[in-house]
């Protein structure tokens, strides 16, 4: 990858690790000539769902469990991976909720273990300025192409100082995640908050 003059290339080979997970979001960055990858933080990253009842309330939840990296590509272009384990999923402080969430009439969590997001290859530039993050969502074994919208970064170095935030809502009929069908509405939207794990100290 060519990089500015006094720039150094940084990078490293990611793996997956546990630890929701968007759309993903994007998860590279572009701050003074160097072109930043590596992969999801634990620990600063979150990934939400969101529900809503037919009377308009809001339900909120979360997957603590996921693991991801960011590909490097060829030029300035990157791939987002994100795999969210669906067995840990969290439904407000409900445990019925939660439980309902995990069954077999909606994500499953016994026979589909994991969501999963692959990004189409992004610019770097589009980290800075926002805009929509396509790909591949598979969700019960049923892959579709998903359009997220990658917000605008709040700081100079999206990933590092600030979140990268991506988010979107997906036809749930689509996916086959019919419980509670009465209920709830058709659409369920994806948060993404994403940092980036701190390289170690040379």
């Amino acid at each position: 990858m060519r990089v500015a003059q006094g720039a150094h290339r940084r990078g490293s080979r990611l793996r997956w690790r546990g630890g929701w997970g968007l759309l993903l979001a994007a998860c590279a960055a572009h701050a003074s000539g160097q072109a930043l990858t590596g992969e999801l933080d634990a620990t600063r990253s979150a990934f939400g769902v969101e529900l809503r009842t037919r009377w308009g309330q809001v339900v909120e939840g979360r997957f603590p469990d996921f693991e991801g990296q960011v590909a490097m590509l060829d030029g300035d272009r990157r791939q987002v991976r994100v795999r969210l384990t669906t067995a840990t999923v969290r439904i407000g402080d409900s445990p019925r909720y939660s439980a309902m969430a995990r069954g077999d009439r909606f994500f499953d969590s016994g026979r589909h273990p994991s969501i999963e997001f692959i990004s189409d290859p992004i610019d770097l530039a589009m980290v800075e300025k926002g805009g929509p993050l396509r790909g591949r969502l598979t969700i019960r074994g049923v892959t579709r192409i998903e359009r997220f919208l990658l917000l605008p970064a709040s700081c100079a170095r999206p990933g590092i100082d600030c979140d990268f935030v991506a988010t979107g809502g997906v036809d749930r009929h689509d996916y086959g995640l019919d419980g509670w069908r009465l209920a709830l509405d058709d659409t369920v939207r994806f948060t993404m908050r994403v940092r980036l794990a701190e390289e170690p100290a040379p």
